[in-house]
């Protein structure tokens, strides 16, 4: 083989070994992860359905986040509110017993202009009996009642002894005097009646040895 031959060979091995590596860049450019995006072609229906779904779920998380922002604000909005209405409740809760007292105190105040008056004590006697009937009637309209006690038998759970006295008028623990009322509220024990108890006196032994003489 002449040195032009030679020649002639080595140069068709280089542009063959040349031509390989563009090929092989021109094959990775169009199977890169990238090469679809740059060269304008459309992503794959796979990849656009993914695409589509993140999208949604980012709308979605947009949308809960902002809901909740909103629940958030009406909750302190909620909060604010009960606190004032709570402390208007405490500040007007006896707005309704007040105005049940005050025509007591009214007919307080003419039976006491009208005992100066005529300096009468039946007449002074007359009205505060009006005003206790008054208040009387107030309080069981609020679920007071009164407890019974005189007669009764004594019952720890609505009266308080504070004495024990021998009677032979009542039998052994019988209340024989109401010391104050006792009151019952609802059907709870607001005040128990203090109270004397009776107890059997003892027999005296000339009271025997009298009859028999």
């Amino acid at each position: 083989m002449t040195i032009e031959g030679e020649e002639r060979e080595i140069a068709i091995s280089r542009a063959e070994g040349e031509a390989i590596p563009v090929e092989l860049e021109g094959d990775g450019c169009s199977e890169g992860p990238d090469a679809e995006g740059r060269s304008g072609e459309p992503l794959p229906e796979e990849a656009r359905d993914w695409k589509a779904e993140l999208e949604a779920k980012e709308r979605e998380i947009q949308s809960l986040t902002d809901r909740l922002l909103r629940l958030q604000a009406e909750f302190e909005n909620f909060k604010k509110r009960v606190a004032r209405e709570r402390m208007e409740l405490i500040k007007f809760a006896n707005e309704g017993l007040l105005l049940e007292i005050v025509p007591v105190m009214d007919s307080l105040e003419r039976a006491i202009s009208s005992a100066k008056e005529n300096a009468s004590l039946e007449s002074l006697l007359e009205g505060l009996e009006l005003v206790r009937r008054l208040f009387s009637s107030f309080l069981e309209k609020a679920g007071l009642k009164e407890i019974q006690a005189l007669g009764q038998v004594f019952n720890p759970e609505l009266h308080e002894a504070i004495s024990v006295v021998e009677s032979g008028a009542y039998p052994d623990n019988t209340v024989v005097e109401e010391v104050r009322k006792g009151y019952l509220l609802n059907s709870r024990v607001l005040r128990p009646a203090l109270v004397r108890v009776a107890k059997s006196a003892p027999i005296q032994e000339g009271d025997n040895g009298g009859e028999e003489s």
